[in-house]
């Protein structure tokens, strides 16, 4: 991503406003009118000093002004010294208040940016979820992933620099006014200086600020691709002794991140001690000066303590809106990869949580089907016609790239034709209502089940929420794959953890059970996609007669390298360069390989 390219955070804010609920818009409103509040609490917390002050030095001069003397009868004072304790009880009270009213505000803002950056996170999450096949298969994970925890996080942060910023500025312009009305020019010197100083630190360091956000925004994917690639294989990673190669690559990916995020967080913070140093050599010379007119320090005083009460307040302000611009510039290529995430669309009627069973009583027919996964790629299926009849035991075969994956994805619902269509009893397979209602009808059984680290029921019901699982149907579903024995010979039986992705389970024990969750489901078309041949002769055997003696009104679609484990189908069906090139039985397949 090039920085030329990126916008303004402003057009970015104004995008990710239309993403949030109208709940959150409330609460933010709500948050600007406790900024406005902390801001007049500044107001009175400098705005008391100045009578704090008088009345500590020259008690007589405040008790004879003119404008404070409704003040004076309202705490019934009879004499100077007696306006010493309410003075200090205000002014401490102002104090209170103003520092009541901060803690408030950051404790809100906070609250709010991690919900909203909850929010988001989920509804990535759910978006990427409602993606289409084809989407996911042209996409990294890695992206994802980075986009749903780290790039959220940092979306929080910014959400965070812009309240920040935002509250800031409207409290930086209440101690402006309240300085201008105590002394006008020596206000505007000392706010112009501070001023000066930020805007040339800005202009320095804007273009480096968004080169970091770039660089962050690019390398963090990389980093989490770095983690999936080398724990994912781990075993190998261990045999080939290439651990060294995998360090190696990450910390490529991982020092250029991190020195970023660091030099970032250095712009952002280092401004502060110069301007301190700066600002402190401004009220000494404010008070060299101020002492040398009429009145001396006594007069002074009250004014420098007032200035100097101003200036305590505006440099963290002045700081704190600096380092929260600072932010939001660093974190600019993120939150604009996060609004990309965000407009990934939802399918129509996707909040239907019920869908029609279709019907399959009779066949599923391909109808000059033609696929290929985008424009510039061979066809990987042209002109395919298939016919499968209800409780068929079908088989493919064909080699590598011949389309036979290509075929089950389109049985499955997950990948739509780009010519012709599917038709299940008649009825053509068009919209995605039609999808949903036929994906209701299909089980998969993959090479490689997924298992969670939950227990057997859970992984056998898998999806279904733990109190709404069918125990009886369970175990129903463990004894027709022939893994109930297994199961119930264990303490816990079906509450027994099955482990992080099954390690405590041998390969034939998965494919019972991703079986078993195929049953469980109830469903008519049952896809087993090279699911045994990872599996040893006697094992895949077993499988084999697991499968053969579910019932006939179950249609099983097989794929498989191993012409044996389709000796049981009753058709077997080889696929040439994207078409159907003969249909046989077992015997006559055998023996023409």
């Amino acid at each position: 991503m090039s920085e030329t390219k990126l916008p303004s955070v402003i057009f970015l804010l104004s995008q990710f406003w239309g993403n949030i609920t109208n709940r959150r818009r409330l609460q933010f409103l709500v948050l600007v009118i406790l900024m406005v509040i902390a801001s007049f609490a500044e107001i009175l917390s400098i705005g008391s000093i100045l009578p704090f002050l008088s009345v500590l030095i020259n008690p007589e001069k405040l008790f004879n002004y003119s404008q404070a003397q409704f003040l004076i009868h309202l705490i019934h004072a009879k004499s100077p010294s007696d306006l010493l304790l309410p003075m200090t009880m205000l002014f401490g009270c102002a104090a209170f208040f103003a520092g009541f009213i901060r803690l408030l505000l950051l404790w809100a803002s906070t609250r709010f940016s991690y919900g909203v950056g909850s929010e988001l996170s989920v509804e990535i999450y759910q978006r990427t979820l409602y993606q289409s096949y084809i989407t996911h298969v042209n996409r990294n994970s890695s992206e994802v992933i980075d986009a749903i925890t780290n790039k959220t996080e940092r979306v929080t942060y910014l959400i965070m620099m812009v309240l920040n910023l935002l509250s800031s500025s409207i409290i930086l312009m209440t101690v402006l006014i309240t300085l201008l009305v105590i002394s006008p020019i020596i206000a505007l010197s000392v706010f112009a200086s501070l001023a000066f100083i930020y805007a040339c630190i800005i202009n320095i360091t804007r273009t480096r600020l968004l080169r970091n956000s770039t660089l962050i925004a690019n390398e963090s994917t990389r980093v989490l691709k770095c983690l999936q690639e080398g724990l994912g294989g781990i075993r190998d990673v261990l045999i080939d002794n290439t651990q060294s190669a995998y360090c190696e690559v990450y910390k490529n990916a991982d020092y250029p991140l991190r020195r970023a995020i660091g030099d970032n967080h250095f712009i952002g913070h280092s401004p502060r001690y110069v301007v301190e140093a700066l600002g402190m050599i401004l009220i000494a010379a404010i008070s060299f000066l101020l002492t040398q007119k009429t009145g001396g320090i006594t007069s002074a005083i009250p004014i420098l303590g007032a200035l100097a009460l101003g200036a305590q307040r505006l440099l963290p302000i002045l700081q704190n809106a600096f380092g929260a611009w600072a932010g939001i510039r660093g974190t600019t290529a993120t939150f604009q990869e996060v609004l990309l995430f965000l407009r990934q669309p939802f399918p129509d009627n996707f909040k239907s949580k019920t869908f029609t069973k279709l019907d399959f009583k009779k066949q599923l027919r391909f109808k000059q089907v033609c696929f290929r996964y985008s424009s510039d790629t061979p066809w990987v299926l042209q002109n395919f016609d298939l016919t499968i009849f209800k409780g068929e035991r079908i088989g493919l075969v064909g080699i590598t790239g011949s389309g036979k994956s290509t075929v089950l994805d389109i049985v499955m619902g997950l990948l739509e034709p780009e010519t012709g269509f599917l038709e299940v009893d008649g009825k053509a397979i068009l919209s995605h209502e039609d999808y949903r209602s036929w994906q209701t009808q299909i089980a998969h059984v993959p090479q490689s089940i997924f298992l969670a680290d939950t227990s057997f029921a859970e992984n056998i019901a898998l999806g279904v929420p733990k109190e709404k699982i069918d125990y009886e149907r369970v175990k129903e579903a463990a004894i027709q794959a022939k893994i109930a024995s297994m199961i119930e010979g264990l303490p816990r039986k079906y509450e027994s953890l099955v482990g992080e992705r099954g390690v405590r389970l041998s390969g034939g024990q998965r494919q019972r059970i991703g079986i078993a969750r195929a049953l469980y489901k109830k469903a008519d078309v049952i896809i087993l996609d090279e699911a045994t041949s990872a599996l040893d002769n006697k094992t895949e055997q077993d499988i084999i007669e697991a499968v053969e003696n579910l019932s006939k009104d179950i249609t099983i679609i097989m794929v498989a390298h191993r012409l044996s484990t389709l000796k049981n189908c009753s058709k077997i069906i080889e696929i040439v360069g994207g078409r159907v090139s003969r249909i046989n039985s077992y015997s006559e397949i055998e023996n023409n390989y």
